[in-house]
Parts: C-alpha cells; structure tokens; sequence
C-alpha cells in the first residue's frame, strides 16, 4: 500500500474505527437449548469461529527477556484476541483448560489449581478480564475445566495430588471430590473486576466437562449434574470428544451439547464422522464440532459447509494466536500437524503461505456470516496501533492492531512533524519475538521522532502515538538470519534452514554453522558493538568469536554471555546461545561453531 493512500485514507480513519465499536453489542441473556438447537433470544444460535488456546493462559512467551514460556495474558491482548474473533464473524471462542500444578513441568506458578482446593487467584483474575472483554466484544466463552493431557495438567496431576494413577481421577472418590472443588470453585465464582458470577455472566456460553476425556459414563453423569445444580443457566458440554458420540450422554438431562474433535490422526475424513455425529444427535442433543485443523483449505471448507448443510450449531477450527504486547504476534509450531502447520494470525499474511492461512482465514469469516444468513459487512480501517518505546533506531516494535495487514512507519525531527515516510509497507508477521525493524536509513548524528499508521484494504488507521527523541549514534547491520544476505563469508556447509521451530522458541529463520565452520560479518567501519542470538544443536556446541582488520587475519574476541540452558519443557527446547562484545579494532566480525552444529537466530553489528 503506497503512501498517498495511506495519507488519504486517514480523514475516514477516525469515524471508521468508531463505527467498527458500534458492532460490537455487548451480551444479554443466556444461550439455551431446545432438541437439538441451540437458542439466543428464541432465535437459532449457530456459529463458525475458533479456538484461541492462550485465552486463559499463554504458553509461547519467547521474548528475549522472558525467564520461561509461560506468561497471563494481558489486557491489550486480550483485547485483540477477541477483537480479531469479532471481525471475522466469530461468536464464540473456546479457551484451552484450567492449568494443574504438574511435578516436572516447567509451568511454575502459572497454573490455575495449586492442589486439592488450592486456587491461584492471580490466574482467577486473568479469566475475569477474559470474561469481561469478550462481554465487552459479544464473544461467548466455551471453557473446558480439565484436560485429559498432560500438557498444562489434568486429570493424572489431581490424581497425583493424592497418590493415585491417572485413570483413578474417574473413579477415585478422594480425587472425585477434590475436582468436584474446582467445579464449584470456578462456576460461583464472582468476577473481581464486573461483580458478577461466573454462573450468572452471558459471556459465558457453556461449561465443558473437559478436553478429550477418556471419562466412563458414570463421572461424566456425576460431574454434568454438579455443574447444573451450580449453574443452571449455562449449557454443559460432554468433554468425550475423540470417539464420536457418547450414546450415554444422548439421555442424560444435564448433558446440553455433544462435541466431536478431527485430526489426521484420527480421522482420515473429516466430514464423514461430523455427518454421521449429527445424525445420532438429531432430535436429541445439539451437536458442534470442538476442534479440527492440519488440513488444507479445501478440506476445511469442505467442513465449514458440511457442518452448515447439516443443520448443527458450529464448528471451531483450531487454533489462533494473537497479538504480543511485545510486539509482533504469538506463535505455536504444531508438531501433530506433520511438521506442518502453525497457529493462524488473523487476518492472514504471506508468512503462513504453507499453510494457506489468508485462504483460511478469509473461508472462516465468510462462513461465519453465511452460517448466521448474513452477508459479511465491510471490512473497516484498523484502529490505531501502539509504537513501543524505541531505545535504538535499530529496535522499532509496536503493539499491532487487529486486522491490519501491513503498517507505514514515519519519522521527524520534530515531534509535530513535518512527518518522512520510512518504510510504508511493514508487516509484523515476519519476526518471531524479536524488534520488528532496524531503521538502517537513520542518519547518526540526527534526533528523531517516531509514529506508525496500521492499513488493510479498507484504508488506514490514525497516526501511533509519537515516540522520541530517539538519538541516533551509529549504524546498525540486523540479521533475522532467513538468508545468507547480510553475510559477507560463509565457510562450506553453512546454509539458512528451518522447520522444528517448536524446539527453537519457534523462531522460523536461522543460520546452521556445522562444526568448525565460520560465518564473517563484514561493517563499514570499525565496529562499535555485537550481539548474537543462536541455539545449540548439540549438548557441547558453542561460538566463538574473532574479528579482523583485513579479513585475512583474525583475532579472538572475549564475549560476554554464555550458553543459557533453560528448562527443556514438554518440547525439548533446545538451549540459547547469547553473546556480546564491546567496540573491536576490525570491521569483521566472524562467528564459529565449536563443538557442534550452532544455528544463528539473530545477529546485530553496530558500527
């Protein structure tokens, strides 16, 4: 998007983004059930969206600074996460679980039950603003109260909190009871910040038994009578997902809604089962589609119109992540997928090419409306995005605004302008947690002042706040380490690679140095400072530095920083090397792996 539209676009900027507010209705009454339909106001409740499993609790948090995966969401956050639901049609969100303390996790304290009875009330807090907001944006909330996983605890960990397996959560009356205080715990709850319980709070559109329980009968009969006897205005959920319907569950009174999940491992046919689920629930339990993705495009809408044709009330895909306060947004490399797919960002960008992800994205706004028998509205300009502070004009990162799909970043000597174009076509999908742009064209010597604009096809937003003065005293080589573009030698074998991101803090672009072999950055002038961000491939791999004047002969450089090796997590992380180095008397900075292969993540020369 060039300039001048976006500079024309800013007078309906201001009324646009007012008006996309007004879309937003904030929530009255409950959804209900009748048969096999589901009810908001007497009318038909159906609904294409997504799963948003950070809702509640974010495990991708692979900042630089960040001392572990796991962080509460916060505001901004949620703000957007539900925001980018509402502009795609989205109605309803389903969370992931309630986190359980896990013996060996590398989760600390970000968890929802300490212990039998033990409740975190900061992460109580965190779903109150989550329930408030998505009040706020008309967004129902499907929440899952535990899990039959391990990955953020659940039903082995209560069972463990007494001593017990797994499989004795189901028929444990000690570990029954201690659940059954969560259930009650959660459903009476009165949110901190509205003053409203949870049993009493629209937002909420049902309670789910669980995620992809293994649960008999019994327990599931058991627990969905608690929580109707708690909470008798939301639907329950049966949790049993994974192999079909649940024939018990079509006669039970306290069950409202039946769920099926679809995965490549499962399911070579994803429209098959949901036809055939459907059928066995018709007339009896209203029936939606909880989770299912890894597939293409065509498969997914082939989904989208089965699950409309079908007469069932929704279908959720799985999964989106949204925007970091940090800047850029959220990742989560999908090792069930075959090494293939990523969480979606709203509303799609090149960077998810592989897996169709505007296609995707587009498909699920318009089933979204065309399942309610509407027609999409007009997208609207994005509202403003937030420029963070700026502390080297090689650093510049914002807080993104739901929707845009590319930004104008502007620059002044004045702090009122008269404001110079930088680049006017950013895209904050294309780092991984690190600053979104290096303003390689600041001058040094010169003060600065900084704003962005965010755009998509509708036009554009109002100006950022401004940010400055930023004073510039040198410049700044930054390597994302996608290519071997900003290197100026590279030894036999060195190569840009990717894939198994998980492992690298999801980090999608590195540089892999074999052993012994060497990558030269070469600056225009003696370099002033360095740093590097690389992973280890192997236990014993590092980097060594050296630098030259001449490029022929080089000199070992003392660094500071080591191999950090953080907890490996539930997905074997690989450790981080960091290293930095003040001014050197060469302007060749060349980096070798010893001891094993090393991959590159990031590398800044300033000179």
């Amino acid at each position: 998007m060039g300039i001048s539209i976006f500079r024309n676009a800013l007078s309906v900027a201001c009324l646009c983004t007012m008006t996309a507010c007004a879309f937003a209705e904030e929530l009255a009454g409950f959804v209900t059930r009748q048969g096999d339909q589901l009810l908001e106001n007497g009318r038909p409740f159906r609904f294409i969206s997504v799963n948003i499993p950070n809702l509640q609790l974010i495990e991708d948090n692979f900042a630089l600074n960040a001392k572990m995966a796991w962080a509460w969401p916060n505001e901004f956050e949620l703000n957007d996460a539900l925001e980018s639901v509402r502009q795609m049609g989205g109605t309803v969100v389903r969370t992931y679980v309630l986190s359980v303390r896990r013996e060996g996790s590398d989760m600390g304290d970000f968890v929802y039950v300490r212990g039998p009875g033990q409740f975190n009330e900061e992460a109580f807090r965190t779903l109150d603003l989550a329930i408030e907001i998505a009040h706020r944006k008309g967004v129902r909330l499907i929440i899952p109260l535990v899990d039959n996983w391990k990955w953020q605890g659940g039903r082995a960990e209560y069972a463990a909190f007494r001593g017990k397996q797994p499989d004795d959560f189901w028929t444990d009356e000690q570990v029954i009871s201690d659940f059954e205080q969560t259930v009650r715990h959660v459903l009476t709850r009165v949110n901190t910040r509205t003053g409203v319980a949870y049993r009493d709070e629209p937002a909420i559109l049902g309670w789910e038994t669980g995620n992809e329980l293994d649960a008999p009968p019994q327990w599931t009969r058991r627990i969905a009578a608690l929580m109707k006897s708690l909470d008798p205005h939301h639907l329950v959920l049966d949790g049993r997902s994974l192999h079909g319907v649940p024939l018990e569950s079509l006669d039970d009174p306290n069950i409202d809604v039946i769920t099926t999940h679809h995965y490549p491992n499962t399911d070579n046919d994803y429209v098959k089962p949901i036809r055939a689920a459907r059928e066995k629930t018709r007339g009896k339990k209203a029936y939606l589609v909880g989770e299912f993705g890894f597939t293409t495009a065509d498969k997914i809408e082939d989904v989208y119109d089965a699950v409309i044709a079908s007469g069932a009330s929704g279908a959720l895909l799985w999964s989106l992540r949204f925007h970091d306060r940090e800047g850029g947004f959220y990742w989560h490399f999908e090792p069930a997928g075959d090494h293939h797919y990523k969480a979606y960002h709203w509303p799609g960008f090149n960077s998810g090419r592989a897996y169709e992800e505007q296609r995707v994205m587009q498909l699920t706004r318009d089933k979204a409306f065309q399942i309610r028998g509407v027609s999409p509205p007009t997208l609207l300009p994005p509202a403003s995005p937030t420029l963070l502070p700026i502390n080297d004009a090689s650093d510049i990162s914002w807080q993104g605004s739901a929707g845009a799909t590319n930004y104008l970043l502007e620059r002044a000597a004045n702090k009122n302008g008269p404001w110079t174009k930088v680049d006017a076509d950013l895209h904050d999908d294309e780092v991984q947690y690190r600053p979104l742009f290096n303003d390689e064209s600041a001058v040094p010597g010169h003060t600065y002042f900084y704003r962005i604009i965010a755009a998509n096809k509708a036009g554009a937003s109002q100006p950022s706040n401004v940010v400055g003065p930023v004073k510039v005293d040198h410049r700044t080589t930054v390597d994302r380490c996608g290519d071997l573009s900003k290197v100026d030698h590279a030894s036999d074998g060195v190569q840009s690679t990717t894939g198994d991101d998980r492992r690298r803090r999801e980090d999608v672009s590195r540089i892999l140095i074999p052993e012994g072999q060497s990558v030269v950055y070469h600056a225009e002038a003696p370099i002033r400072s360095w740093r590097v961000v690389a992973f280890g491939v192997t236990a014993n791999a590092r980097l060594e530095a050296s630098q030259s004047s001449d490029g022929t002969a080089y000199a070992a450089i003392t660094a500071q920083g080591a191999k950090i090796a953080e907890s490996s997590g539930d997905y074997d992380y690989l450790p981080q090397i960091r290293l930095s180095g003040a001014a050197v008397s060469g302007s060749n900075l060349r980096l070798t792996a010893v001891g094993g292969p090393v991959e590159l993540s990031r590398v800044v020369v300033c000179y």
